[in-house]
């Protein structure tokens, strides 16, 4: 094989990895698990194929913990004001999260900067989008008591399922829309609220 071909195409691996990463990481932000598990069912499947040490995320023993994990997730986020408090913990999960899928797929990468684009791209993604997700319940829960949350919680799995799915088959396409998720969730957490002026005095 001509080696500039071959550089091509192991280039293109390497990208369609950090696609394949960025957009399952950013699928764990909406819900921890769901991304793991289509990551789980798509090896075991050989539709993907994950990088050397992260073996364990395509097996049996792990598609059982991924999918009960997943139900228990999915069902908890119906039980009102658990799903705040399980939001507090799903944070740092959904970094952890995002931080694995994104390393068990940037291959042929040296693995200080596998871990440091993992940990940048993947967790940083997850969580961003996650804190996003948890503000916009914490305000259904305060304006409409959570008598709202279940829709959120509901438009949160199918984009969770939707995202994961696509990615698998499509991960430059899904790649790029989870960046374009990232920045619609980091603007929203970076505008400030302007602070009321404090009353003027009487006569000044």
């Amino acid at each position: 094989m001509d080696p500039s071909l071959a550089l091509r195409i192991e280039e293109m691996d390497i990208a369609i990895g950090i696609c394949l990463g960025l957009g399952l990481a950013a699928s764990s932000g909406f819900r921890v698990f769901v991304p793991l598990l289509a990551a789980n069912i798509a090896s075991l499947s050989g539709v993907v194929h994950l990088t050397g040490g992260f073996e364990w995320m395509g097996s049996w023993p792990a598609f059982a913990v991924f999918l009960s994990a997943t139900v228990i997730e999915v069902g908890a986020y119906y039980i009102p004001w658990l799903d705040n408090a399980l939001d507090t913990i799903a944070i740092p999960l959904a970094a952890i999260a995002g931080t694995l899928l994104s390393v068990a797929f940037f291959t042929d990468l040296p693995p200080m900067v596998q871990w440091t684009l993992g940990i940048i791209v993947g967790g940083g993604s997850a969580a961003v989008i996650k804190t996003g997700a948890s503000m916009a319940r914490l305000k259904s829960s305060i304006f409409t008591a959570g008598f709202a949350n279940w829709i959120i919680a509901t438009i949160e799995h199918i984009a969770s399922i939707v995202m994961s799915v696509l990615t698998i088959f499509i991960p430059v396409v899904m790649g790029i829309f989870a960046l374009g998720v990232l920045g619609y969730f980091g603007w929203r957490l970076s505008v400030k609220r302007p602070h009321p002026s404090p009353p003027r005095r009487g006569g000044s």
